[in-house]
């Protein structure tokens, strides 16, 4: 196949299906590099001519790929292996003080220092009743309302992750949290200036697959997980300032980790 990586020949004796026998040869040559990120994977009649067998099957072989994220089929061009532009979350960094100084909110910061351009859209803001697990996050009681706010955000403008961050009302009010436009280095830097100097923030982290509303709002392939991310803000008194419930393209970040041996 003139132009395509070298791929092997099917395995008479395998008893592995042989779509996926196939499936298993290009992910092959994804992994070794052979077909690198943004390259056209041979077409169907390359594939079919090379091993012989009928259209659905090698279709069936392509689908095994793309649910596994490592592919995306574009209408009338063919199929390509999927580009993966991560940004690396320094999760050591990403909340330092010196980013807000500099008037850069984490995300901003974070893309910028990978060379992406950053922008957030879909914003909302709303005061709302918690749900009982933000309420008790923020440790306020079940009649305690907040101020939400939601929005999107974007690498290069392709969505990357979602973000609703639930902060108490007496925080939030007369500030720019208020607005669409936070101002100079976002939430944290507002709650900054209203007495809360922030000390620590808690993480906790698990990886599923996105929930349909998920896929469209960030445009995820099919077979791509999400990191599903809730962080709690806390002040230096201890008192919790922010809860932020965030749904992250899995393919978009790599989550980077310092931690100390002691």
């Amino acid at each position: 196949m003139a132009e395509s990586p070298s791929l092997p020949d099917l395995d008479p004796i395998s008893d592995r299906a042989v779509f996926r026998q196939i499936a298993d040869h290009l992910r092959e040559a994804i992994e070794r590099g052979q077909l690198a990120e943004g390259d056209k994977v041979p077409s169907e009649a390359q594939l079919m001519q090379h091993y012989g067998v009928a259209r659905m099957t090698i279709r069936n072989a392509l689908q095994v790929l793309q649910s596994e994220g490592l592919t995306v089929a574009e209408h009338g061009r063919g199929v390509f292996v999927r580009s993966h532009p991560p940004v690396r979350r320094l999760a050591s960094d990403r909340f330092a003080r010196r980013h807000r100084e500099q008037g850069k909110a984490a995300f901003i910061a974070e893309t910028e220092g990978a060379g992406g351009k950053p922008s957030v859209d879909s914003i909302e803001i709303t005061e709302v009743k918690p749900s009982p697990d933000v309420a008790e996050r923020l440790k306020i009681g079940p009649k305690d309302r907040t101020v939400r706010r939601s929005r999107r955000y974007l690498i290069n403008g392709q969505p990357v992750e979602t973000a609703i961050s639930y902060i108490p009302v007496e925080i939030a009010k007369g500030t720019q949290i208020m607005q669409p436009d936070t101002g100079p280095g976002g939430i944290y830097a507002r709650i900054e200036e209203k007495g809360y100097r922030l000390d620590h923030f808690v993480e906790d982290i698990k990886s599923r697959m996105p929930l349909r509303d998920e896929v469209r709002a960030l445009r995820l392939a099919p077979g791509v997980p999400v990191f599903h991310l809730v962080r709690t803000a806390y002040a230096s008194d201890g008192t919790p300032v922010e809860v932020c419930d965030t749904v992250m393209s899995s393919d978009a970040y790599v989550l980077s980790y310092e931690l100390p041996a002691r």
